[in-house]
């Protein structure tokens, strides 16, 4: 019982930790252009604005990002919500970053994390991972894999942080 009680407040005290807002970390990765950008520099004038990391071999990824694509003219009406979508294309296929998205007409501001700093910096594992930040930067909401629907929990994160920051100016 006493093992049970100890192991019952360990998970409740790491859990307190873990749901502190965390920042995101400053590495520096590249816009399409080839610019060199902070990634902690990714802002969307006081509004949230979410990471989605995807490569153009991963599947779901891109079934994600078409699928958000479809909407994300109406999501930044409703929101203002604005999308970096960090590729993890490494060198051997980052080549294939432009083409891909070129053609598929993202209005997404694609950035190329071709080391994987940025991706290990924030613990992601596999693609695609979805983070979701409020306007002081802080990651408020994530989300890995992809599977028809998500992007409805996804949007239901975007409503709420836009709430969440109305209640927090008053």
């Amino acid at each position: 019982m006493r093992k049970t009680l100890l192991f019952a407040f360990a998970v409740v005290f790491s859990l307190g930790i873990t749901a502190q807002e965390a920042k995101i970390p400053k590495i520096n990765v590249k816009t399409l252009d080839g610019k060199s950008i902070s990634a902690n520099d990714f802002a969307n004038d006081g509004k949230p604005f979410a990471i989605c990391f995807w490569a153009t071999w991963c599947k779901p990824c891109l079934m994600e990002l078409n699928t958000i694509a479809d909407l994300y003219e109406d999501w930044q009406k409703e929101t203002g919500i604005k999308i970096y979508a960090v590729s993890l294309d490494d060198s051997r296929t980052v080549t294939r970053v432009k083409p891909l998205v070129n053609s598929s007409e993202w209005a997404y501001e694609v950035i190329l994390d071709e080391n994987s700093e940025l991706k290990r910096a924030m613990g992601v594992n596999n693609p695609p991972h979805t983070f979701l930040c409020n306007g002081k930067g802080e990651i408020i909401w994530q989300h890995a894999g992809y599977a028809p629907g998500d992007e409805e929990h996804f949007f239901e994160a975007i409503r709420k942080a836009i709430v969440d920051s109305a209640i927090s100016k008053q």
